[in-house]
Order: C-alpha cells, then structure tokens, then sequence
C-alpha cells in the first residue's frame, strides 16, 4: 500500500501501450475531433463507421493505466498525470480547508478523458431537465429525443434492468453495480426505508425519488473507460486515427470557416503539427479547455481577446455560464463495528487476498468505487416534482487513510486535515455527501494569457448565490435526521462533534454552523459544464445552435458537457456519452442532406 500511495503522490503510472504513435502533420481528414473523453470518444468511433471519411482523434494525455483499472482506487487517479491538475481562482468564503484557500477543479487527460479518473457513476438526470431545454428553444434535446441515445449507448449488465424500457443492451458502455457491499451501505437502504423511501432505479422516469445501489461503468469488476468502450473495437479501422500526446494549440479559421488544427506532439510537446479537415473539426476538449481553445483561436469575448492581443475571428460569450455541482464531505459518522465500512491498511496477506480476488474473479472490496449508494431527495426549497439533492453515499470519512491519498485528492492543506480530522484517522465512519443538483450559482472560464501552455482562469462563483448554501444546509440536516434512524443506531452512529476551526463561534449543527462548514469543505464533484452554451438563435448567451455548430462559423463544432444551458440532476458521464451520440447522428444526417451518403 505504501509504494502504491507512493506512487500516486509522485504523479505518474505506468500507461498501456495499445495505440502506437502517430505521424500526422501535413495530413487532411473529414473529421478531426479534438479530445478523447466520453463523447469525443463516441464521436470518433461513430464517425468511422461511415468507411469512406477519414477521422483523426487528436488526445493531449497518454493511453490509460492497468493501475487504474482498480475501482478502489479512483480517488488516487486524481493525483496522477491523468488529470490537468486545474485549480479555481481563489474566491473567500468558499474551499477555505484548501492549499492557498483554493478549490481543486479536476478534469480528465488521457484516451479515456474523464473516465479515467471519475467514479464511473451512471446517472441521466431527470426527464425535466431535458424537457426544460425544449420548452427554451433547444427541441431535438427534449427527454423523447435524447432517451435513445442513452440507451444505444448502454450495454446493461444488472440482471434487473436488463429488460427496462429505459435500458439498452448491446452498447459499448457496460453498466454494473459493484458486485461487494458494505454492511453500512445496507443500512444505508435500510435507513432510507425507515424514512419511507422506496428503492428505485433512478435512470427510470418513474423511479426518481428514494434510495439506490449505485450503477456504474464496471466491467467484470473493473473500470470500464471511454477508450475501452468505443476505442477499443475501432481502433483498427482503416480510416480512424487516434494520436495520443497531441495537445491542440489553436483552430485554423479562414473566412469564417475552420479548416485544420495546430498541435505539439512528443514527450517534451516541442514538434509543432497541422492537419487539415475536409470536412470539420470538432471540439470535445470540455469544459475548460473547449472554451480555452475556442479563445486562443479568436472565438470569444471580443474584450477579452482583445486584452491577450488576439485577433477577433468571432464575438461569442464563450467561458460563461460555467456550472458545477457542489457538495460537502465535512460531516463524519462513527460507528462500533471495524468491519462495518471501508479500511485501510489492513494485514499484508489480507490485502493480497484482496487483490487476488479482484484480479481473478473480478470482486471483492476492490471492486468498490469508494461510494456506494445514491439518494434522491426534495427538500424544502424544491420548486418542482424533481429531486433537488443527492445523496451521495461513503462508508468511510475524509480520514479513513489518515490523509495519504483522500486528503490530498480533496486539496485540503495537511494543517486543516490534522487539526480537524487527525483525531479520527483509520477509524471506521460513514459520510454522506450531499450533493446540489440544480445550483444557481454561475462562474466563468478565462485565458490567463495568449500562451496555449497556460491554464485557463477558472472562477467557480460557488455558492455565489445565497439559495445554494441554504439548500446545502438543509441537506445537511436532513443528513443527520437520517443518522438517527435504527439502522444507523444498530451501530451506534455518532456525529463527529469537533467544531471546524473557524466555524467554533456558531452552535455546532446550527444551519449558521453547517454553513460554515460547508465553506471550509467545499466539494467539487468535476461535473464542470455549460462553458459553451447551446441555444436557440434568439438566445444571445449562447454559443453553438441546437446541431451543435459554433455561431457565425462553419466547419466547426462543439460536442461535450460544456454545451449544456444548465446542468443535469445528476452526474454527467452518461449525458456526455449521449452528446457524443447524438452529435454523431446529427453529423450524418447533415452529410446525408449534402452528399446524399
């Protein structure tokens, strides 16, 4: 466990080496996409079905790691070269437990993108959200039209679902719930029970109130990545090219029409590249670089541009409207039973029976994603029948390793850790992270300068508007209801009660002390989008049509989570695979309509 930690903390982990390098400069494609997370990843692998067009994938990161195929270890792959390691701007009352008083923003790098580092949660959202993008303009993204994309998608392994109207079989992406269990994830849908919720599917219409296993992206107990799903079996096509270690640097635009690509390539990124597209190019970087790239191209704010001495190829409100689901890890539960939760640093020759059991059978608490329940709930500012909070469900806390991975994977300073958590380490615990579906608050992406190597600018605004705090503080205290229930008490679930620092001065568990809380541990659950807004042509915050075509341009579009007006009731794996999807069909139909393919 040590040199694994060890490992994680240095950054780096040994890579597959399935995708050969790639010599492309010079070369013209149909298609070039531009990132290869879950959409652009769906997005290249259907665009190659059509054999007569040429599709490159251009990816910045490496191809992913056999380490990162444990579920167990997901919170480590933050701390790895698979993420770009983005931090928020620092804003006051908000991360105030972090390094520099700064919230860690993570983001996926690697074939694979996000799923590669995330938690391989599969969740939609609720029918309304897409139902409420129709009702403004956006008609082909209403729940009706967007349902079929999920379901291609999908290749359904829970026995139970296999069969739902909701569900698809035979899809690239394998849904699974982990095949181990807590004893504190039982009671965790026995509590719900207590408190009259049902257990449900939530991917069902139907179903999206109450308490639930968790479905996720697990293969025979393994991760299951963008790249595995669509990559894997397209590879070989003649016509599709996957360059890893590409990192795109700007957008070709001649005459108000995107024709190729700059990129540096190689170890060191010192060999400058361009390729030509035919047909498109199309954006599917996310939420922060999709924007960043539009930017240093000359397709944004026209006064921001102007300030890094860029030339203006297109005024567009590209950077706005950026959106996050905020939650909280600052409430911890103890419990009686060592046995009961998550552990760390068991006996050697019990963690080798661990991991022999996972890499042979493919189970065990390996298989385990770190959470392992949902549920959805409405609290007292809900304003529709959809569910405004979801509990995310963790049976263990913030100091269940003692700060070697979790702490740091969180960004919190090892002063903050020690002074309020240090107390508690490797003892065992549950915590419940509630989690703002609907969060009013909006930030922004900005180049920090003209130079493609610089990070974007990244200002959250989280809890900017006072309604998300408050929703978040009654969560929270809906939380500790919950704690009271016999399921928990048969443990003798206790909340921690050691005042956060700063937070001392209020009654502890008052909402003026939970809101405090919530601003020292403020949780990012990279869900980051809406950066590049899709919208109707009368709606002038938007950046790219309903088609997905960036406006006043041709021959380039965006395809990922940041074309979203406003963010899903959920988490945003599976939309990001629908867009890429549906992005995908969108495109042939237009070829269709101008070839006659």
């Amino acid at each position: 466990m040590e040199r694994l930690t060890s490992e994680f903390l240095n950054g780096s982990l040994p890579a597959y080496n399935e995708y050969p390098e790639v010599n492309v400069n010079g070369r013209v494609f149909d298609f070039i996409v531009i990132g290869a997370g879950p959409a652009g990843c769906a997005l290249a692998s259907r665009l190659s079905e059509m054999s007569s067009m040429q599709v490159l994938l251009l990816e910045a990161g490496d191809e992913e790691s056999p380490v990162g195929e444990v579920p167990f270890l997901n919170e480590g792959m933050i701390l790895t070269s698979y993420n770009w390691g983005y931090k928020m701007e620092k804003e006051e009352g908000v991360c105030r437990g972090g390094e520099e008083g700064r919230c860690i923003w993570p983001a996926g790098k690697g074939l694979g993108g996000g799923t590669l580092i995330n938690a391989m949660l599969w969740t939609r959202g609720d029918p309304s959200d897409f139902d409420g993008w129709a009702a403004k303009g956006i008609d082909d993204w209403s729940y009706a039209k967007v349902l079929p994309y999920f379901i291609k998608s999908e290749d359904m392994d829970i026995a139970s679902l296999k069969f739902s109207r909701y569900h698809g079989t035979g899809g690239p992406v394998h849904i699974n719930n982990p095949s181990y269990e807590t004893d504190l994830m039982r009671a965790f849908l026995e509590a719900g029970r207590e408190k009259n919720y049902m257990e449900v599917n939530y991917n069902d219409p139907n179903q999206r109130i109450g308490f639930s296993k968790m479905q996720a992206t697990l293969r025979k107990g393994r991760r299951w990545s963008a790249a595995k799903s669509y990559l894997k079996s397209a590879q070989f096509r003649k016509n599709l090219v996957i360059s890893k270690m590409s990192f795109v640097t700007k957008i070709l635009i001649r005459n108000k029409h995107a024709y190729g690509v700059e990129f540096l390539s190689g170890k060191q990124l010192k060999q400058k590249n361009v390729v030509f597209a035919r047909e498109e190019v199309i954006l599917s970087a996310g939420t922060f670089n999709s924007p960043k790239l539009l930017m240093l191209s000359g397709v944004g704010p026209k006064e921001h541009l102007e300030q890094h001495s860029i030339p203006v190829v297109q005024d567009l409100p590209v950077g706005n409207n950026l959106q996050e689901h905020i939650s909280t890890s600052a409430l911890t539960f103890l419990v009686n039973d060592t046995n009961a939760g998550l552990k760390w640093g068991q006996p050697l020759i019990e963690a080798a029976g661990d991991f022999t059991e996972w890499l042979v059978k493919g189970k065990g608490p390996l298989t385990l994603l770190g959470c392992e329940g949902f549920g959805y709930v409405r609290t007292k500012y809900a304003t529709t029948e959809a569910p405004d909070i979801e509990y995310i469900f963790v049976p263990a806390s913030l100091a269940y390793d003692c700060g070697a991975i979790y702490r740091r994977a969180m960004g919190l300073t090892e002063k903050f850790f020690e002074d309020e958590f240090g107390e508690i380490c490797y003892k065992t615990a549950w915590t419940i992270w509630p989690m703002l579906l609907y969060p009013k608050s909006r930030g922004t992406v900005m180049l920090r300068s003209g130079d493609p190597m610089d990070p974007p600018k990244i200002h959250g605004n989280f809890l900017s508007d006072e309604h998300d705090l408050k929703v978040l503080v009654e969560a929270l205290k809906s939380v500790i209801s919950l704690s009271k229930t016999y399921a928990f008490q048969k443990y003798a679930s206790e909340l921690y009660e050691k005042p956060i620092e700063g937070c001392s001065d209020y009654k502890f568990a008052s909402d003026e002390y939970l809101g405090c809380a919530v601003r020292h541990v403020t949780t990012q659950l990279h869900h980051q989008s809406g950066t590049c807004k899709m919208g109707p042509d009368k709606d002038v915050e938007a950046v790219v049509d309903q088609r997905l075509r960036v406006r006043g341009l041709t021959g380039l579009r965006v395809a990922d989570t940041s074309i979203l007006p406003s963010l899903v009731g959920g988490h945003t794996m599976a939309v990001a695979y629908m867009i890429g999807e549906k992005a995908a069909a969108i495109i042939k139909d237009d070829l269709l309509a101008k070839y006659g393919l």
